[in-house]
């Protein structure tokens, strides 16, 4: 009688994480090579605006290996537990923004505080942001800033909260 065949051990899945990534300001040849390599490998591409990301793509000579879904303000609370759900199974999703660093002024605060709630892996991939882009260029002493967001866009909320910052 021969022995039973082994069954084979199911094929260890990488450990999912979300990754942060930081896209260019404006030339997508600013990019980071660890943002065109997650851009190709990861198996989401979570971006604020779906057309914007496959521009990126496109400009970075990439095709994203994973599908491409929109999160932004209005349907970020809707996509938190599946996107949360999938890192949790071993997919690695890549959070992008327009411009800049997810969560800066950006989408995506949700996302990372449930999946650090879950115990997830959050890994941020450094870039350009765009205040400390600006500060080191403006001329000012910058060994301490204060960093405020986007002021209103009408006159007077923007007077009232310059005059609440003076």
């Amino acid at each position: 009688m021969e022995p039973p065949l082994a069954t084979p051990a199911p094929a260890a899945k990488s450990d999912g994480r979300l990754l942060l990534g930081d896209t260019p300001l404006g030339q997508p040849g600013d990019a980071s090579a660890r943002l065109v390599r997650a851009m190709a490998t990861a198996d989401v591409i979570a971006a604020e605006d779906t057309r914007r990301a496959r521009t990126l793509a496109s400009a970075l000579e990439v095709t994203p290996a994973g599908r491409v879904l929109s999160l932004f303000d209005q349907n970020e609370a809707s996509r938190v537990p599946m996107l949360v759900d999938e890192i949790s199974a071993g997919a690695t999703v890549l959070l992008i923004s327009d411009a800049g660093m997810p969560l800066i002024n950006d989408p995506g605060y949700h996302l990372v505080r449930r999946c650090r709630e879950a115990g997830i892996r959050v890994v941020p991939l450094p870039g350009a942001c765009a205040a400390t882009t600006a500060l080191c260029a403006a001329g000012v002493a910058s060994d301490r800033f204060c960093y405020e967001g986007f002021l209103p866009a009408k006159t007077k909320g923007r007077k009232d909260t310059l005059m609440a910052l003076a």
